[in-house]
């Protein structure tokens, strides 16, 4: 199975060593992130074995600009679908400027050589809706709401579903080893444990990482982490 079903509205994504997120409302759906370079037809995939086609797309959401999360936006694109992302991060996705490396420690630059093995450059596409902190995009039952989370690139942005509950946090955060724990491979660590105290402040029942499986009961996990920042 590509699509698993995480709740009546939310689908997480196989696409092999990435993964990215589907909403669902009746016959229409947001995807958010696309995996890296050559996801596409996982995505259709996935879409079948739920009963819908990419035609059911209303608009793509990037969390970043990272190669295994933008990585198939331009091939969803040519689909016709709108690809909304972070309005600092938009000039990258558009190869308009160079995205910045990350500022590995030692540890990290190791474990991003073995992760990051073969990861192709995402080709460039522009951004239809650049958005930015408290912007609503409109789906789910109150909206989804736009948090800016800069520390993993400068245009990280969250999605939150307030009536249901449920958070997208890019890579600001992940699940590893059973702890749910901040990103790695970050702009400024600083700015990035910021985002994430912010994110551990909202009432989150589902949380939707980039890397690693999603987490129920998701707000304590996130506010214990958050307390355990330096």
């Amino acid at each position: 199975m590509r699509a698993i079903e995480l709740s009546p509205n939310v689908y997480r994504l196989d696409l092999g060593r990435y993964q990215a997120y589907l909403w669902r409302e009746g016959e229409r759906a947001t995807l958010i992130d696309t995996g890296e370079p050559g996801s596409g037809p996982l995505i259709e995939a996935a879409l079948g074995e739920i009963g819908l086609t990419r035609g059911a797309l209303d608009r793509v959401v990037l969390t970043h600009f990272h190669d295994d999360h933008a990585g198939s936006a331009a091939e969803v694109a040519s689909w016709g679908v709108p690809v909304v992302a972070g309005a600092a991060d938009a000039p990258v996705i558009a190869g308009d400027v160079e995205g910045p490396e990350p500022n590995f420690s030692d540890f990290e630059r190791e474990l991003h050589a073995k992760v990051a093995a073969g990861l192709e450059a995402a080709p460039p596409v522009g951004v239809d809706v650049p958005v930015r902190d408290g912007d609503v995009l409109d789906f789910g039952a109150e909206g989804a709401r736009v948090v800016a989370t800069p520390g993993h690139t400068d245009g990280s942005v969250a999605l939150y579903l307030p009536a249901e509950k449920v958070l997208f946090t890019g890579d600001i955060a992940a699940h590893f080893n059973g702890d749910v724990i901040l990103g790695v491979f970050n702009l400024d660590a600083g700015v990035a444990a910021e985002s994430f105290r912010r994110l551990a402040e909202l009432d989150t029942s589902l949380a939707c990482f980039g890397h690693g499986e999603p987490v129920t009961g998701a707000g304590g996990r996130l506010r214990a982490t958050a307390d355990a920042l330096p």
